[in-house]
This record gives structure tokens, sequence and C-alpha cells, in this order.
């Protein structure tokens, strides 16, 4: 049978799809059809690529046309500073240095021709330039950080202040001596918490008095926040308590007058702020006025427990803190109210340029709230964002664009790279690239005529609905911009912070910060405690609200994520929000497909058995709950504990009834006789055997033991005479007291408090090979970690890396 050629099988003109040619169908024709039409699929897909390829470069073409590639110059910028501080060690100064000049010139060198080549050469340059920037704030801090707990006499000068509402007070104090013992390494600056005082201390005063000074906590687990990294850049060098209220000296003549004006610009500074908190206070007691007094000055300390709670678990908690809201508010108010205020003179208005005028002053405005918010990093990217904006209109330009957010965050970056890496840089700015993001989509929108709000009877209507649709939207873009950071840092999200921001938002902003602004403003004249009275009442139905919304639940705990997926995620996100062609759908099918893998990866294995940082808190993981060797533990480890491993179910020890501890214990180096070890060693042995798997029983300041799910027996002695029993009787052994020595004599595990301070928090996982060991630092070579290898005994650093390093090398 003759084969059929491809012309004699294309369809001829004149003969329709259901009239085909007549012609037999074999074997080999089917064959041959089937051949055939390979070669057209084949070419449409790549014809389909190629056009997708071509497509792609159009709009990567029109978004350079746009500016939009300069927007990612933070975001280069940014990740040259985490790229620093999360390196294993400092990286050569000079390497870097040349780098930045080699890709600045390369910039230079290359011509407008080449926009590609250039671009990746300026991303390098800005890479490089964050690099030097966290090295040079590092430098610049220098913070000394205390290396171990001591008790010590110390004496300084307060430098701020804040009460909690409950008779404590918590003072900065620059330290100017300390005696009994004298510190050989003393951090410059220490916060102190003082109780029992009848009069707090001035800003300004010389107190001294018995103090026990701890260095600030690192990670409550592996991988968690490190808070001595920002200790160290807060110029903060240890943390404690009074024994006891502390003296009042006298002041030095000399060394006032010596004093440069900028310290004494300061000192003036912080005690008008701490004066406006207690004005607000006197007027509005409990949680009203300590609420009142953090929106002006942020001073937090004073709002209950209770209210604090509430307004975290129901997403209302950025309103307490001076960010971009308050900012926001108190500036629009000023200039709006202040140009309403100078179209009353027609004269006026028609010589001036009262935008211009209204715009200089909210400019005043903010600077003056900045000035007395105490400094705080989101009031800092709040002011820094608001001057942007506000003398944008000096020169006619767009007041919100995202010009003004990336060269705000440019100048933060700038300033302190370091908050790059914090919660308040990261959340604050990805809500203000979201809504401005969103506002600018909204903007360029294609608006359709509708004939229904044209009528006078609808307009109310629509401004009402306007209103409510632009504070939903607000919230929800928001919400979902910060949700990624607040899984991140927290481990947690908040269900029903959309109904609760709906519900305050109006509240915030026609009743709490007008008045608040207006009550500022009378301050001087003492004519503001009527209007605080109506800031009062609004901020008492935004607490109603928070505990009603609290009550319904919906503090959902996430725990931790792997590493790699806050990288993509944000890398999405920043794709999604500085472009503005579909290109920016590959943020969205970024982050789709991130989270699509999270959720179908196996979750990771949780640990089997925690260790904090100074072994004074051990607990055990089990399926539902965690068992830790303390009745009460601390809150500030135990509550990271439980949102990252997702269980907040606790488990206290079983007090057992035991021997006294020998000599109280005072006197860590006594030792137990024969027959007292052979005692412990048998109490032991009956605790790990006869308790209940997975949960400590306890002698009350003696010792702890449990055994495991899978067998292992893990002890934790509070006093160093019962190593010994423990290590005969336990796998793993823990224990605060810093030993010389870091092995049992029978073999087990022994985690001391000299290992653990170089270690930092442990987790262990238990395997068929042997327990696997994660800590939170493999390497202290890094400035804010490299006081834990300092030996205040021999006035030296005992890791080899740090040899030759002081402390003004930063």
């Amino acid at each position: 049978m003759q084969e059929l050629t491809t012309a004699e099988l294309r369809p001829q003109a004149g003969v329709g799809l259901a009239d085909p040619p007549d012609f037999p169908a074999p074997a080999v024709v089917t064959q041959s059809v089937r051949t055939q039409s390979q070669t057209p699929l084949r070419r449409r897909l790549l014809a389909a690529t190629w056009q997708s390829l071509r497509a792609g470069a159009c709009m990567l073409g029109e978004e350079a046309d746009h500016g939009r590639l300069l927007l990612f110059s933070p975001v280069f910028l940014g990740a040259g500073s985490a790229f620093w501080f999360l390196g294993g060690s400092d990286f050569p100064l000079v390497a870097s240095l040349l780098c930045l000049l080699a890709s600045a010139a390369a910039v230079f060198l290359t011509g407008p021709s080449r926009p590609a080549l250039r671009a990746s050469f300026m991303a390098l340059a800005l890479f490089a330039g964050g690099m030097l920037s966290a090295q040079f704030e590092s430098w610049r801090a220098s913070t000394v950080i205390l290396d171990s707990s001591v008790t010590t006499t110390v004496t300084g000068r307060v430098e701020r202040r804040e009460g909690d509402g409950s008779g404590r007070w918590r003072y900065i104090l620059a330290v100017t001596g300390t005696e009994a013992p004298e510190l050989k390494r003393p951090p410059r600056r220490i916060t102190g918490i003082v109780r029992g005082a009848d009069v707090p201390f001035e800003i300004g005063d010389i107190i001294t008095g018995r103090a026990r000074l701890t260095p600030p906590a690192g990670p409550a687990l592996p991988a968690l926040n490190d808070f001595s990294f920002g200790a160290y850049f807060d110029g903060i060098g240890a943390n404690g308590f009074f024994y006891g209220a502390p003296e009042k000296l006298d002041a030095q003549v000399g060394p006032q007058a010596a004093r440069w004006t900028s310290d004494a610009l300061l000192e003036w500074l912080y005690r008008l702020r701490s004066s406006i908190g207690d004005r607000i206070r006197s007027i509005l007691p409990g949680d009203t006025g300590a609420f009142a007094a953090a929106l002006v000055t942020d001073e937090r300390r004073a709002i209950s427990k209770t209210t604090t709670e509430a307004l975290r678990q129901s997403g209302l908690a950025h309103i307490v803190a001076i960010s971009g809201l308050n900012m926001a508010l108190s500036a629009g108010i000023f200039f709006v109210g202040f140009r309403m205020l100078l179209s009353l003179f027609p004269g006026v208005a028609q010589a001036c340029p009262t935008k211009k005028i209204a715009a200089a002053g909210a400019l005043i405005a903010v600077t003056a709230y900045y000035l007395i918010s105490g400094f705080g990093v989101s009031a800092e990217r709040a002011f820094i964002m608001m001057a942007i904006m506000l003398i944008a209109v000096f020169f006619d330009r767009p007041s919100i664009s995202l010009r003004n957010v990336v060269l705000s965050a440019l100048i933060i970056i700038a300033i302190s790279p370091s908050e790059v890496l914090g919660p308040s840089f990261q959340m604050s700015f990805a809500a203000t690239l979201a809504l401005v993001s969103g506002y600018q989509l909204w903007k360029d929108r294609r608006v359709r005529e509708n004939a229904f709000p044209k009528l006078p009877i609808i307009r109310p209507v629509a401004v009402v609905a306007s209103f409510f649709g632009g504070v939903f939207l607000t919230s929800l873009i928001g919400g979902f911009s910060t949700a990624l950071f607040s899984i991140e840092h927290f481990h947690r999200l908040t269900a029903y912070g959309l109904p609760a921001n709906l519900a305050t938002m109006p509240i915030i902003s026609f009743i709490v910060m007008p008045a608040g602004l207006l009550a500022m403003l009378l301050m001087p004249f003492g004519l503001d405690a009527p209007l605080w009275k109506v800031v009062g009442f609004g901020l008492d139905l935004v607490i109603a609200v928070a505990k009603t919304v609290s009550g319904w639940g919906g503090d959902i705990g996430i725990g931790r994520l792997p590493g790699w997926y806050f990288a993509m995620a944000v890398a999405g996100f920043l794709l999604l929000t500085l472009l503005r062609t579909r290109l920016r759908h590959i943020g969205t099918s970024i982050i789709a497909i991130s989270t699509l893998i999270v959720l179908l990866l196996p979750v990771p294995r949780p640990p089997d058995l925690v260790i904090s940082e100074d072994g004074s808190l051990v607990a055990v993981v089990a399926a539902e709950a965690i068992a830790s060797n303390r009745e009460n533990p601390p809150d500030f480890i135990f509550d990271q504990w439980q949102r990252a491993l997702v269980l907040p179910t606790h488990d206290p020890p079983k007090m057992l009834d035991g021997p006294a501890i020998p000599a109280e214990g005072e006197d860590r180096r006594v030792r137990l006789s024969r027959d007292q070890q052979n005692e412990a060693s048998a109490a032991m042995r009956a605790a790990a055997a006869g308790g209940e798997a997975n949960r400590f029983s306890c002698v009350k300041k003696a010792w702890c033991t449990s055994r495991l799910g899978n067998g292992h027996i893990v002890t934790v002695i509070d006093n160093a005479a019962y190593l010994g029993p423990a290590c005969d009787t336990a796998d793993i052994v823990v224990t605060s007291v810093r030993l010389r020595f870091n092995n049992c004599r029978s073999g087990g595990a022994l985690f001391t408090g000299e290992t653990l301070r170089r270690t930092g928090s442990v987790e262990l996982r238990f395997a068929d090979s042997g327990p696997e060991v994660t800590t939170a630092f493999d390497a202290l070579s890094r400035p804010w970690m490299r006081h834990r290898a300092y030996d205040w005994r021999n006035d030296r650093f005992t890791d080899s890396s740090l040899s030759g390093v002081s402390d003004s090398d930063g």
C-alpha cells in the first residue's frame, strides 16, 4: 500500500473539518501522522517559551524605565549587612573595601549601553557597602559585655528611668565604679531594677548599691533571637537588680561642669520625657494612664501584664509602640488642622503656600514627638519616613511613594545596619512597603463611571463605606505583610487581629490621637487635663475591645520553620511589592511554592531535651507537654520554649522528701560522706525507676532526675556536692556550677555552667548512633559573643581566636 505524503495529509482548500479527504488509514499511515504531529507541538512549545522570554525582557525593560530597579538598592545594602552579622567570623576589612572600590569603579566605567551589567556591579557595590557599614557600626559600639554573673557594689549615674506601675523602677546607669569585688572588665552601661525606694531617683543622680548583675541573655534555643546582639548595639553591658534601695550620692561639681553640651541636652530631653509620662499618669491612673503615656513617651513597663497580653493576643500591640501609625496620625492631624486654620484667612491662603507651611509645621511636630519618644527603633524608622514624606511636599513631589520608603530604608540601614535583623525594622518596613505598593495599585486602577455616588443621598453612605473599606484593606494588607515576620520571630499568629483593628482604628484616629495632640500643645499652659480625660475614654474602649477579642482565643502557635523558608518568602515578598508589571507574580509563586513545600514536607523532629544557657532550667520534650525541673520556671525563657516547640502544657516536677543539702547550698565545695553519697545514689535510682516517664522528680535545692521515654536518665543538680551520685546514676548530668572538668567519671555526658557559657543553650536528640547535640554557638569570635570566652581569673580570653583582642577593638 502506498504511503501518503505530508502534502496529501494537509487539508485542501474548500474541504471542511466534517468533510475530510477520502483515503485509507492503515497502520503505516497512522504512524506517519503521529510522527508528523510531534514536530508542530515541539515548535509551538519553543515558540511559546521564546515569546515568554521576550515578554519578560520587555517587562524588565519597563521596570527599568520606571526606575523600579533602583528600589532594590536597600535590599542589597541590607543583605550585605545581614551577611556580615550572620557570618561565623569578622570579614577582612581590606577585602570588603577593595570589593566596594572595584565595584564602584566598574559602575562608572560601564556605559549606559549595558544596563544589566551596570546594575550587577551596582548591586555588588551596595552589598559590599552593607558589609562595611555593619563592621563600622560594630567598631563604633565597642560595648563591654559582662562575662559572667556577679554580685558587686555598683556606682553609676542615672541616664534613663521607667516605672512599671507596681513600685519598681528600671534605671539605665552609666557605671562609674564597682567594688567588693572590683570588676576587671566592667560594663560601661547597665540596666538595674530597684524595688522599695520611697522616691524614685531623678535623671542625673549618682546612686550606689549592692546589685546582682548578669550578662544579656543569649538565644533561649538554638536559632532563636540572641538578646546579647541587640544589647551590644544598644550599649548595654549587663542587666540586674539592686538588693534594697540604693543610696544617692552627692553630685561632684567638677565632672558635671566638664560635661559636653550634647550630653546635657540628652539628659534634659530624658528628664522632660519622664516628667511628661508622670504628668499623664497622674491624670489617668492605672492601665489607661500607662497606655496614654506609652503613646507619647514609649514607656510601656507601667502597663499591666494582663492588658499587655490582651493587646498582643488581639493584634493591637502595634498601637502601644511609637511606630508609623502614631507618627502618621500625629503628622496628618497637625498638617490638616494647621492648613484648615490658615485657610480661614483668605489673604494668607492666597499669598502664601499654605500646603508647604502646614508641612513645615507637621515636620516640627513629628520632630518634637521623636525627641520625647526615647529614640526607639520603631520611632526612629517612623520619624525618618515621615520627615522624608513631608520634605517631599516642599519640592512638590508625591509624599506617598515607594521611592520615599526606599530612601528612608537606605538612611536607617546606613546609620544602624544591625536593625536589619530585628523584628521592629522588618515588620515596620514590610507593612509600609505593602501598604504603599497597594496604594499605588489602587491609584493606577481603571476607574469606572458610577452614577450612584453622585447622588446627594448616596454620598454620606459612600464616604462612610470608603473610610471603613480603607481601614479594612489597610488592616488586611498590614496583617498579611507582617504575618511572615511574626512567625519567624515570635512563632505565632493572631487570628482575630482584623476585627480588633476594624473596631479600634476609628477610636484611635478620631478620639485618641486628636485629643492627645491638643493635650500636648496645651500641656505647657496646664490646660491639658480635660483632653487627657478624652484620651482616657478612647483608650478604655480600646482596652475593652482588646480583652473581648483576646477572650475569643485565636492565638495560633506555629513553631519554628526551616531557615530557608524565611529567606525564600522574604525574596518573594520583595518581588511582589517592588515590581509593577506582571513580573511581580514571580514573587507570589515563590511564596506559594515555598509554603506548599513546608506544608508537604514532614515536620522536623523536635528535641528530646532542652537546656538553658546557664544550666538552671532543663526540660523534657514529650508529644503533648513539656516537663521542666522547676515548679515555676522563669517566664522569659520558658515562654520562648513553649512558643518555639508549640507545647503550651507544662508538667511541673514531682517534689520528693530528701536529705538536707550540705551547708544549705552555700558552699558548693563541700563533699558528701560515703554514706551520704550512697543514700543520694539510691534515692536518684529509685526516683528514676519509680517516677513517671518524661517527668522530673526533685528534691528541693538538691537534684532532679527523670527517665526519658527512650530509657535514658537525665539528672540536674543544684549543688556540686551531688555530682558523684548523679554521674553514677544518670546518662546525662546538667549543673549550673562552673566546674573545671567536663566529663563524668562514669562516661556520662556532663553539661556544666562553664561549658554552657561557651555553647549557649543546647538541644539533644537521641538517635540509634547516639545523642545529637545542637548548640546555640559554634564559635565565639563575634564582638557580641566574645565575652563568653573571657576568664576573669586570668584576665584574658581563653579562645585562641580571640587572643590579642581588646575591648577597644570592638
